[in-house]
């Protein structure tokens, strides 16, 4: 089963007069338009890209255009060398990020400007956005990390990934419902901005809104 966790917000009062926006469907109320006046176009191509449709599809499109830089800008991405972190498969890392030797990351990672990495730290098939701390001795697999997030000391931050054959160039990634049979469909773990995981918990399959301070391991869930 899946739960929802609701943390009060210090806003919430000036929240009681919002009403819901008006809803734009892009295929029936922007396409069929575009179609009627003949000034919808259709771009075959054959080069690299990736429609991104669900969280878990971020995850495949960095895999995507890390092996896109493999081939194109190898330069570009980190290799493992004397006094370094240890690198497996491709991996970007951004010049400010500040990286323990001891660390060992990827395959398919990608770490944003001045993210700080600890001693010991894993992280595999996830983003690390700008500004991120992941402490000593944690874990971050398939999971996005938000920005100015930090992951307490031999925490575990995990996700369930949704790709599609990856050996397959054009293979498709379905659109994943949020929930399904009432339960939260498992997918990567995202942390939106802001948010701190204490040490030792562990952080499975769920989704963080920004600016939260936990104090506690959740599973399977969204934590408003």
């Amino acid at each position: 089963m899946f739960s929802v966790v609701r943390y009060p917000y210090q806003g919430d009062e000036q929240c009681n007069g919002w009403q819901r926006a008006e809803v734009i469907r892009l295929e029936q109320d922007i396409f069929t338009a575009l179609a009627a006046q003949e000034k919808l176009y259709v771009y075959k191509t054959d080069r690299f890209w990736s429609q991104i449709k669900s969280a878990g599809s971020a995850i495949y499109a960095s895999r995507l255009y890390l092996n896109q830089y493999h081939k194109t800008h190898p330069e570009r991405l980190a290799t493992s060398k004397d006094g370094g972190p240890k690198i497996i498969g491709n991996v970007y890392i951004h010049p400010t990020a500040n990286i323990d030797p001891t660390a060992v990351l990827g395959p398919n990672v990608s770490i944003g400007t001045g993210v700080t990495i600890g001693a010991g730290v894993r992280v595999r098939e996830s983003i690390i956005l700008h500004g991120a701390t992941l402490q000593d001795h944690c874990c971050v697999l398939n999971s996005i990390i938000g920005w100015d997030s930090t992951i307490g000391k031999w925490a575990r931050v995990e996700g369930t990934p949704s790709d599609p054959n990856p050996n397959d160039p054009y293979a498709k990634i379905d659109s994943e419902t949020l929930f399904r049979d009432g339960k939260l469909t498992p997918s990567i773990t995202i942390l939106g901005c802001n948010v701190t995981i204490p040490s030792e918990v562990i952080i499975l399959n769920s989704i963080v809104l920004p600016h939260k301070d936990l104090n506690r391991s959740f599973k399977n869930q969204i934590i408003l």
